[in-house]
């Protein structure tokens, strides 16, 4: 089996609580699949404002959610107190805050995880010392 397999079977386990899917508004197309990256709602407002685009946004009133194409976290680690969450589940219900023009919902998932890592002071992954 391939790491694709192994990912994507991992991430078909059932859970206790799917949650509720982020709703992709009326007219907009996911031709990528949808998952959804979100973090703490004091560190929303600082991620928007280092986006160059912003796609379909969401708020939970504990959280800002993001929609992302699927597999945005394949061989990626969000960095804390991001959460990811494949199919787009989220905990409960978000109304959506920002919708953007066109048809597609996504914000570029490399410029929303350096604006993550800028507003948690994480350096990027590929940016690390490997160390022996």
């Amino acid at each position: 089996m391939g790491m694709n397999t192994l990912v994507r079977l991992q991430r078909r386990r059932p859970g206790a609580d799917p949650g509720h899917r982020l709703q992709v508004p009326d007219g907009m197309t996911v031709p990528l699949g949808c998952d959804a990256v979100g973090v703490p709602d004091r560190l929303g407002p600082l991620v928007v404002a280092r986006l160059p685009r912003l796609g379909c946004v969401y708020a939970d009133g504990a959280r800002w959610w993001w929609i992302v194409p699927s597999d945005s976290d394949y061989a990626l680690p969000w960095p804390a107190p991001a959460e990811y969450a494949p199919g787009a589940l989220v905990g409960g219900a978000a109304p959506l805050i920002h919708r953007p023009q066109g048809t597609v919902p996504y914000t570029p998932p490399i410029p929303l995880y350096l604006a993550l890592c800028r507003a948690t002071g994480t350096a990027p992954d590929w940016s690390r010392t490997i160390t022996a």
